[in-house]
């Protein structure tokens, strides 16, 4: 019973007050199973993606951390092929640093400051990280491709259409509308979502 009226209570607050960048909601009606998205920093290889997350609420909740892992594919040293996360938080002690005074907010949040600051020093991706901390480049390179393969999101009603005469914009009809950003707007090819 402890168990639902505190994840009804820490649902009510991510939906309130969500951190920056993160979004959480139940799954089919069901407490005990959640999802959740995290929007990729600014400034690091994640950037413009947008990351699902299964999370999975124990019976002994919040005695026994969450079980998170990700949907979304992610180039991460402390993230495996399967999405599970080496973060201490998401662990009981004496390994973890899990403890009942934490929330599902504040995971999410130590998530997605682990998605800005990798910790190559306690790797679930060995290859990972050994790029990271030997070849960043290559790193930031391989990273930036998955998130732009993976984690942006495409609008898949939109074809690409580049306006050659007057006669193409006649052609558009009233159903149509444009998805332009105003990045897009600079350029000569343009996006019409049919």
């Amino acid at each position: 019973m402890q168990r639902i009226s505190r994840l009804k209570r820490e649902l009510q607050l991510l939906s309130a007050e969500p951190p920056p960048g993160v979004s959480c909601w139940q799954t089919e009606g069901r407490v005990d199973e959640l999802q959740a998205q995290i929007v990729g920093g600014a400034n690091t290889p994640y950037e413009g993606g947008v990351f699902t997350l299964e999370i999975n609420i124990p019976e002994r909740y919040p005695f026994e951390p969450p079980k998170m892992r990700f949907l979304t594919p992610i180039y991460h040293p402390n993230i495996d092929n399967a999405g599970r996360i080496c973060l201490d938080a998401l662990k009981l002690p004496p390994k973890g640093a899990w403890r009942p005074a934490l929330n599902i907010s504040t995971l999410l949040t130590s998530i997605q400051l682990l998605m800005a600051e990798p910790n190559p020093d306690d790797p679930l991706m060995a290859d990972i990280s050994s790029e990271f901390k030997y070849n960043k480049p290559l790193y930031l390179e391989k990273a930036k491709k998955w998130t732009a393969e993976h984690a942006v999101q495409k609008n898949k009603g939109c074809v690409e259409a580049e306006e050659k005469t007057p006669e193409n914009k006649n052609k558009k009809t009233a159903h149509k509308r444009e998805a332009l950003s105003a990045q897009e707007n600079l350029e000569h090819t343009k996006k019409v979502c049919m």
